[in-house]
């Protein structure tokens, strides 16, 4: 009760903006839909029906336009069902939340301009908006835990209306990640292939990223051991760091697209050149690629994989270009939902880890020849 309590205020305000998806075409009957109401001081506004992105970079889609007449009645008359999704309806500076099902023929709003933002208003005619927001309005009274919203994604017949609920009241937290993820199996099964499906489940991964790095910051430490990679070079060879325990190892995580990465490259290959033949060697983990919150921009599969493939042409060309001559460079090209990266808490790149023989962490965050230099001595 308490973890919701606290997370729903910040992502009430967050997600009633940016977490609306784009929807993936028309789950709904033949037939159209009415969306009307009247708010009371509101009279001769304009009145936005909108689907919107999930970035708050993108354009935001606008369904239909219309406006209040002097007692704030309002009508839209769409031809055709919108489809099953999350909507907004903006009027004036104020908007509403409407979660759709694909079977609405007439949804009715009745409130206030000035009480909107309580959710002080009442929706007929969708079932989905109207648990939506008595459950919304139970939130705000501290008053609905964390076990009703599990009940509400695993149980609720739309499941948007649990995947939108889950990530407003609990928030940025891996304790609920069991919540999460059904709410993302439901989605996939209910919805497969949809823009909904797939951005929440690139969020609910971006999540466990993140939750890998806060982990990753408790245990890497100088002296613990140093924590397994296993990725792929650019030709496909798996590389594991833990294939070259008895060499002293330079972890190093680089980007082509990183400057003070690319200006510490000289350095590391200096100190390759003088020390490989006394059983030093450098693991190269590249944070090229396209993270999460990037690929959600992109309009189809095609345009995404062509991204990530010139993204590993940059790679490739970078290794080349600042001579970085050993052999062992990886990388998932997932940028910074990088599990290597997760998995060592790097949140900012050139990042590096000095590993003993032995396998264990003796220094961190080494940069330019001479610091290089003076900790490995210690270990050859």
């Amino acid at each position: 009760m308490s973890v919701v309590k606290k997370h729903f205020s910040a992502w009430a305000a967050m997600f009633a903006l940016a977490f609306l998806f784009v929807a993936c075409g028309s789950d709904g009957p033949a037939g159209g839909l009415v969306i009307e109401g009247q708010i009371a001081n509101a009279p001769n506004l304009s009145v936005h029906l909108d689907r919107t992105t999930l970035s708050n970079t993108s354009q935001i889609l606008a369904l239909e336009k219309t406006e209040t007449d002097a007692s704030g009645h309002f009508r839209f008359e769409l031809k055709e069902h919108p489809g099953k999704g999350i909507y907004r309806l903006r009027i004036g500076a104020k908007q509403i939340v409407l979660i759709l099902n694909g079977n609405e023929d007439k949804v009715r709003i009745d409130g206030d301009l000035t009480t909107l933002q309580r959710y002080d208003y009442k929706v007929s005619g969708s079932e989905d908006t109207e648990k939506y927001i008595e459950t919304v309005k139970g939130l705000m009274a501290r008053t609905v835990t964390s076990d009703q919203i599990r009940q509400i994604v695993e149980t609720w017949p739309n499941p948007l209306l649990g995947m939108y609920l889950a990530v407003q009241a609990l928030g940025d937290n891996p304790q609920f990640m069991g919540i999460y993820k059904k709410a993302a199996e439901r989605l996939e099964q209910e919805m497969p292939g949809s823009d909904y499906a797939t951005i929440f489940a690139q969020y609910i991964g971006s999540l466990e990223q993140r939750a890998l790095q806060r982990q990753a910051a408790e245990k890497i430490r100088i002296g613990a051991p140093a924590p397994d990679i296993a990725l792929p070079s650019p030709d496909g060879t798996i590389y594991r760091l833990s294939d070259l325990r008895g060499k002293v190892v330079l972890l190093d995580f680089w980007a082509s697209w990183c400057g003070p990465c690319r200006r510490e490259n000289p350095h590391v290959v200096q100190v390759y050149k003088k020390y490989k033949d006394r059983g030093f060697t450098v693991f190269s983990v590249s944070l090229d690629g396209v993270d999460s919150r990037t690929a959600a921009r992109f309009k189809s599969k095609e345009q995404l994989d062509e991204f990530i493939q010139r993204s590993k042409e940059r790679w490739v060309k970078a290794i080349k270009d600042d001579g970085l001559e050993w052999p062992y460079h990886v990388s998932d090209l997932k940028k910074w939902d990088s599990s290597a990266a997760a998995l060592y808490g790097v949140r900012s790149i050139p990042k590096s880890f000095l590993i003993d023989r032995e396998g264990k962490i003796v220094a961190i965050g080494l940069r330019g020849a001479a610091a290089i230099e003076r900790e490995l001595l210690k270990h050859l």
